[in-house]
């Protein structure tokens, strides 16, 4: 094994689900003894036992902490709480908080691809200890944070309604099955999206702040996290039989040919439809309708790989 030269990032704070199964705790535990192995790094590990947990911890981090990046190993929902966290924790006086990194352990780790992370456990390793700090823009639904999109429609009906256990067994089939479920049952969603003066009829809608969507899927291929700038995504056509190929465009990237799918750059904008339907953000639901929708006045500094 290369052993590289210690770094300055020598102690590191984990933020872990523990929930997400044996399995991926031995890929943490790999990550951890590579950061002791090849840098000499000290990580100390905070074990999440609820929903709110990882938000909490990352609340209570201050410029007293000492740490010098602070990682969160688990999916997108947690890192998405831990992101609110860290952004509510400094509002009052705000401070420059330790580089954010990400251990994805997740079922799409959506935000791991849009960084362009490795998933090895020695690249994770070279990634905390001596990766280079990129600050990402944030977007916010009704003041809550998220770091790749927010949406209403089908998506959202599906992370609201999918089974935690059986995403824990199955992961991404857990999301397919419960699509398959709603496309049975006939409904017509119609939301109302006001940008500025102009207000849009669709049957779904998706504010991206990155490219990637459920996965390494695409919906808005110009969206970059290290721009200030949201890509809204108008699915205009109602019925099952759009919604079906809406998601069949989607699976198998045609999407972006759909001329009945604009796709354009947006700072704000406001939904309304149905009052208390979700709003999912990152893959959990963050709000309910009416929903704001705009950007976070500040970054957040996140490790990308080095190279």
């Amino acid at each position: 094994m290369t052993v590289l030269p210690p770094t300055d990032r020598r102690r590191l704070l984990v933020i872990h689900n523990p929930v997400a199964g044996a399995r991926r705790a031995r890929r943490l535990a790999a990550v951890i003894a590579a950061l002791g192995e090849r840098h000499g790094a000290e990580v100390t590990v905070w074990a999440t036992t609820r929903r709110g947990d990882a938000e909490a911890m990352g609340r209570s981090l201050t410029p007293a902490s000492g740490w010098d990046a602070v990682a969160v190993a688990g999916g997108d929902g947690t890192i998405n709480e831990a992101i609110n966290g860290i952004m509510a924790g400094n509002a009052a006086a705000p401070w420059a908080p330790p580089p954010f990194a990400v251990v994805p352990l997740g079922t799409a780790n959506v935000l791991a691809h849009e960084l362009g992370l490795p998933f090895d456990a020695a690249g994770v390793a070279d990634t905390l200890a001596l990766g280079r700090v990129q600050p990402v823009h944030l977007g916010t639904a009704n003041g809550r944070c998220f770091a790749m999109m927010a949406g209403v429609g089908l998506d959202a009906h599906v992370v609201d309604g999918v089974d935690p256990a059986l995403k824990r067994r199955i992961g991404k089939g857990a999301y397919a099955l419960e699509t398959l479920r709603r496309l049975a049952r006939p409904r017509g969603g119609r939301y109302r999206v006001t940008v500025g003066n102009t207000v849009h009829e669709v049957a779904a809608a998706i504010a991206a702040n990155g490219h990637f969507y459920g996965g390494t899927f695409v919906c808005a291929p110009d969206a970059r996290l290290a721009e200030p700038t949201l890509h809204l995504c108008r699915f205009e056509r109602f019925g099952r039989w759009n919604a079906l190929r809406y998601v069949a465009g989607v699976t198998t990237g045609l999407v972006r040919r759909f001329p009945d799918v604009p796709v354009a750059p947006v700072t704000a904008l406001r939904i309304d439809g149905p009052a208390g339907e979700p709003v999912q953000g990152d893959g959990d639901i963050i709000a309910r309708l009416p929903v704001d929708i705009g950007l976070h006045p500040r970054t957040l500094p996140v490790l990308v790989p080095a190279g």
